[in-house]
């Protein structure tokens, strides 16, 4: 599932998935990280894309993260298996980046998901593989405007390490300019 929403305030409102980096939209080449899975799910208003997909969105509107992964997981039929969630502005992720998180949870089975970890070890909530049984037990009732973390912390992810450029996120033209570098 692939969180598309959001006011991109910080880039003066632009509808920032659907900027160029590389030669695709940042929508697009999220869509190629999840390559194979089958639903793809995107949550947010609905946009060309080169690949299709099943859109949906949170009600209402602009309800944040939160409410955007409960959105998505409504249209997943697969109660066993599991789901990435992705915010839909991270330029570097790639096949390999769904992979390491797959390997992660295969060697912990307990765990609820596995989640990217920055160099400074802290967690990339929207960065994520995680088994949709845990999250649908432990959604809140309540989702609107509350942060994603109030779902994830609690499935205990294994933190995997990522590279640096993985992480990254486009939020600021600077972002933005980095991310369209070509050895970024």
């Amino acid at each position: 599932m692939l969180l598309a929403g959001g006011g991109a305030r910080r880039l003066g409102g632009a509808d920032k998935v659907m900027l160029p980096v590389r030669g695709r939209t940042l929508l697009d080449r999220t869509i190629d990280a999840v390559a194979g899975a089958n639903p793809v799910v995107v949550v947010g208003p609905e946009r060309p894309t080169a690949t299709a997909v099943l859109w949906t969105a949170e009600e209402p509107a602009g309800g944040g993260p939160l409410a955007a992964v409960e959105a998505g997981l409504r249209r997943i039929e697969d109660t066993d298996g599991l789901v990435a969630v992705l915010a839909a502005d991270h330029p570097n992720l790639t096949p390999d980046t769904l992979a390491r998180l797959s390997a992660a949870l295969t060697d912990q089975p307990t765990a609820g998901g596995a989640v990217l970890a920055d160099p400074g070890g802290r967690a990339q909530w929207l960065i994520g593989l995680w088994r949709v049984r845990a999250l649908r037990d432990s959604m809140p009732s309540e989702v609107r405007n509350r942060p994603v973390r109030a779902l994830f912390a609690p499935l205990g992810p294994v933190r995997v390490p990522a590279t640096t450029p993985e992480v990254s996120d486009v939020d600021t033209p600077g972002d933005l300019r980095e991310a369209r570098t070509p050895d970024f």
